[in-house]
Formats: C-alpha cells, sequence, structure tokens
C-alpha cells in the first residue's frame, strides 16, 4: 500500500527515484546491448546467453558490494555513483566499434568471442548501478529491513519493467543506438541532480556540466566518426535489425546486423559485385521456355540488386517479399530501387506472404538467410509444399543459402537439400567459391522430374538459351551431397540453430565480380583471385 501511495502521489524519495531511475537504466542498456554486440559477433544463443550472464553477475557483484558499504550511504553518494555510470556511457557510446573490433581479436572459442567485449563494454555500469538499491534501501525510511528491501526491489524492478518495454518498442525502433545512450546518460544525469538539490555543492555542479558535454562530445563524435569498411552514407535501427549503407571507393554495401548483404558498384550499376547474384539467371537457364516466364518472386530484398537485375534482363513482373521497410526504403534511396507495375515491394513475412497470394510464379528466390540468422519457417517441408504450390507446373525455386559445401560446416545445406528433395522433382546445387569456405550454395529445385546434366546447362549455356553467359556458374555444380546424418526440416522440429552450430569459428566468403576497370583498380592481390576470374573477399569474420 506504501509503494501505492507513493506511485500514486508521484513523490517518490530521492532514493527511491534513484532506484527506479537505476532499473530504466541497467535493463534499458541490456536490451540495447543485443543491437551493439551483434553485428560483430552474431545474435546466436551464445551472444545473448554471454550478455545475460555478464550483467546478472555485474548486478549481483554491485549488490554485494553495496550492501557492504550502505552503512555510509548517503544521497550524495548516489549522485557521484551516477555520475560515473553516465560516463561510463559515454565511453560505450563512443569507443564501442572499437573494443568490438580489438576484441574480436582475441584467441577465444567461438562460443565465448563475444564475452571480452561484453565484460568491458558493460560490466563497469552494471556493477555501478548495483550499488543503487542497498544504498536506497539503507536510506529507506521504512521500518525493518524486510519491509524497506521489499519496497526497493519492486521500485527498481517496475523501473526494469518500463526499461525494457521503451528500449524494445519505443526507442529502438525510432533512434540510433548512440542517441538512445545519450538518453540514458543524460536521465543518470538528471537524477544526479535531484539527488544533490536543493543545494548542489559546488564539485557537484561543476561535474554535472563537464559529464552532460562529454555525453554529447561522444555521441556527435561518435556519429561522425572514421569506419574502417569506408564511408557510412547512411545507418539507422529498425525494429528488426542495424542497417548500415557504407561507401567503399565505387562500391556501396549494405551491412544488416554488420554482414554485408547487398553491393552496387556506382560507377557501373550493372556489374554484380556480389559473385553469387549471377547464380540467380540459373534459374532461368533451367525453364525448358525462359521466354514463356511471366512472373518471379523474391523474397528478401536486401539492395534489391537482383531483382533489379531481373527486372532489366527479362519482360517479367517481379514482386519483391522484404519484411524490413526500412531496408526497402534505403533500397530507393541509396541502390537505385523504382517500384513500378513490373516491380513491387510487399511488406510483409515471406511465408504468410505465400499463404495469402493468389498468383502462381515461375520462378521464386529464397534470398532472405543471413549467416547466423536463418527464419526456419523458410527452410521446412511445410514451407517447400506451399511453395510448390505457389509454382507454375514448370516452375523453379532457388534457395541462397549460406553453408559450406562440404565438411561439418555443412550440415545446414545439406538439411535443406534434403528438405528441398522431399518435396521437388530434381534437386541441384551450386557453389559460389573455390574454397571449401561458408559461402552462398544456391539450391535449385524443379517440379519436373527429368535432370538435367552440367553438359545439358553447358548445351543450353552455349546455344544461348538466357542472354547471360553463366558458364562459370555452371563449372561450380556440385554432385548430390550425402544426407544421410541430417534432418529433413519440418515446422515442428526445424533444428535450425544446432544445424548453424558448426559454421561458428569459420571463415565467410563472398565472391567479388572484377570490375570493367583494370585490374589494378581492385583491392585484391592476384592471390585474392580464383580461376573464374572472380575477387575472393573474406567476409571479416566478426561472428567468430
Amino acid at each position: 500500500m506504501d509503494l501505492q501511495r507513493a506511485l500514486e502521489s508521484g513523490r517518490l524519495t530521492k532514493a527511491e527515484l534513484a532506484v527506479f531511475v537505476s532499473g530504466i537504466t541497467s535493463m534499458g542498456l541490456e536490451i540495447l546491448a543485443v543491437r551493439i554486440v551483434a553485428p560483430q559477433f552474431g545474435s546466436h544463443i551464445y551472444t545473448v546467453g554471454g550478455l545475460l550472464t555478464v550483467f546478472l553477475a555485474a548486478l549481483s557483484l554491485g549488490y554485494w558490494q553495496g550492501g557492504k558499504l550502505a552503512k555510509t550511504a548517503s544521497n550524495r553518494q548516489m549522485t557521484w555513483i551516477l555520475l560515473a555510470t553516465a560516463v561510463y556511457i559515454a565511453v560505450v557510446i563512443y569507443a564501442s566499434d572499437m573494443l568490438l573490433y580489438y576484441t574480436a581479436t582475441i584467441p577465444l572459442g567461438p562460443r565465448y568471442a563475444a564475452l571480452p567485449s561484453i565484460i568491458i563494454l558493460f560490466g563497469p555500469p552494471t556493477y555501478l548501478l548495483g550499488f543503487i538499491s542497498p544504498y536506497a534501501a539503507e536510506l529507506s525510511a521504512k521500518e525493518g529491513v524486510g519491509e524497506a528491501s521489499g519496497h526497493v526491489y519492486a521500485l527498481g524492478t517496475i523501473g526494469s519493467i518500463l526499461g525494457a518495454g521503451a528500449t524494445t518498442y519505443l526507442l529502438i525502433p525510432s533512434f540510433a543506438i548512440d542517441e538512445i545512450g545519450l538518453l540514458f546518460g543524460l536521465i543518470l544525469v538528471g537524477t544526479a541532480l535531484v539527488l544533490s538539490l536543493p543545494r548542489p555543492s559546488k564539485a557537484v555542479a561543476i561535474t554535472l556540466v563537464v559529464v552532460t558535454l562529454v555525453l554529447f562530445t561522444a555521441s556527435s563524435s561518435a556519429a561522425l566518426g572514421l569506419d574502417p569498411r569506408g564511408e557510412v552514407v547512411h545507418q539507422t535501427q529498425t525494429p528488426h535489425q542495424q542497417l548500415e549503407v557504407i561507401d567503399n571507393d565505387n562500391v556501396r554495401t549494405m551491412y544488416l546486423d554488420g554482414a554485408r548483404h547487398s553491393a552496387r558498384d556506382l560507377e557501373d550499376p550493372d556489374r554484380h559485385v556480389f559473385a553469387y547474384t549471377r547464380y540467380f539467371h540459373l534459374a532461368m537457364l533451367l525453364q525448358d521456355e525462359p521466354e514463356s516466364v511471366d512472373r518471379v518472386l523474391f523474397i528478401g530484398g536486401g539492395g534489391y540488386t537482383g531483382p533489379q537485375d531481373f527486372e532489366e534482363r527479362y519482360d517479367v513482373t517481379i514482386d519483391v517479399v522484404e519484411i524490413d521497410g526500412e531496408v526497402t526504403r534505403a533500397a530507393e534511396t541509396y541502390f537505385g530501387l523504382e517500384q513500378s507495375d513490373s516491380l513491387q515491394a510487399h511488406e510483409h513475412d515471406g511465408r504468410q506472404f505465400l499463404y495469402e497470394t493468389d498468383h502462381t510464379y515461375d520462378v521464386i528466390v529464397l534470398d532472405a538467410f543471413k549467416r547466423d540468422q536463418v527464419p526456419f519457417q523458410l527452410t521446412t517441408v511445410e514451407f517447400m509444399t506451399l511453395v510448390d504450390k505457389r509454382l507454375s507446373d514448370d516452375g523453379v525455386v532457388l534457395a541462397n543459402v549460406v553453408s559450406a559445401p562440404e565438411g561439418s560446416a555443412s550440415e545446414f545445406y545439406r538439411a535443406q537439400y534434403a528438405t528441398m528433395d522431399k518435396v521437388f522433382g530434381e534437386v541441384y546445387s551450386f557453389k559460389t567459391s573455390s574454397t571449401p569456405a561458408v559461402q552462398n550454395v544456391q539450391v535449385i529445385a524443379t517440379k519436373d522430374e527429368t535432370r538435367l546434366s552440367a553438359r545439358d546447362l553447358e548445351a543450353r549455356n552455349e546455344a544461348g538459351h538466357i542472354e547471360t553467359d553463366l558458364s562459370k556458374e555452371i563449372d561450380n555444380a556440385l554432385e548430390q551431397p550425402a544426407t544421410d546424418d541430417v534432418p529433413v526440416l519440418r515446422d515442428d522440429q526445424a533444428a535450425v540453430d544446432a544445424l548453424l552450430d558448426p559454421m561458428l569459428g569459420q571463415q565467410y566468403v563472398i565472391e567479388e565480380t572484377e570490375s570493367s576497370g583494370s585490374v589494378g583498380e581492385t583491392n585484391s592481390s592476384s592471390s585474392d583471385r580464383t580461376e573464374e576470374g572472380y575477387i575472393r573477399v573474406p567476409e571479416i569474420d566478426t561472428q567468430r
């Protein structure tokens, strides 16, 4: 009842206010930490589990130490703790990218790779905030230790609920990470000011001003900071992921959660910067009559380089399903996307779109998979059965699968192959790099049960079956993989995370085509060029 009356009247004591704000800030930082760390290390269970472990350990240590020192607690001491936490948040705002980059080089196993950066970035501020609750309990006017403790921790928990909800549903979809960090820092500074009223000391007053300036400086410096990948043209947090557009010389790249997703040559827009996008045309080569193809569906848009290429080369109508509307808007602004009668974007979940559409498609391209983030609902037998229903009689489906073509890291590719083989007449697969590394493996299925050999595909290619020359791509055809040791993926048993686990710590290679300029215009050494004429560019191993 005391807590209810305090909240209803809006009259919290200074100590109670500090507890409430510390709850907001600690949980808000915990939610925000996922977005800060995921682009470097991925958002798999080991990253999320590591964050939870570090936050809980730091809070526990703060509670313990704060309890030991609580006998000397005062509002003034809490003022300094809040200001110290605000300063460390400024460090997180300014230096998180650099700290993530350098801690990623520490030789730890892939499961533990994110822990050093999590400890350095979020351990100290969470530890400091842990002092507030035992200090506030000591300063509470409640009678008895039990009543004081219950009152304080109830307020802290209410603050945590508010911090988690506001950060998840309001702040992250609307503001950049640096702006949210600045907001948390200013909340701590404002609370410190309230605790020091009515007459803050000269030292406190000066510190309040200095910390505020430090927060704004860190935020503005981070926003204008140099990125080793190139010039940051656009950066935002969407409800689904971190989105960045970065220019490096003449190549513009879209990064989603820190991973390269699409690229465009600003001087030669027709160039396939990422070689794997050329393989999408194999779906047309497998058509008996490609000129009769009428409608194409892409699930996953990114920079819309694939759909735009199809629109330019074929007389077809293209639907693109992209679940993140911010990605589509970035493609329109920075990658030349122009929607028209022949190319329409739909902000929707891919599977739900297929359920609801009345259209039949001749080609469906599944390009929604990332290295460590695979929407399992787009991998299963049930989904492939739905795809089969939405394909024309001679339809073709292509899945751009990030996996290794062989070895232990090939489990996801082989499971996806086995799943598609369960539904369709024939399944083909093509590697996009001559290395055994994790790469973009193209898995293509047809309703037709007549299998075309590599020689058949070469004959079609030489005869100009389609305008794009795919001789190099055909050479990368894979033999049918062994699938006895991998599961067929089902809605009730799609263990995608377990299949992706062997890829942790593996190098991810994205082949790039050479630019139309001279070889000297590229940044790759001769040892990085493949026999196919591609440039081998390893994805920075951010997810270890």
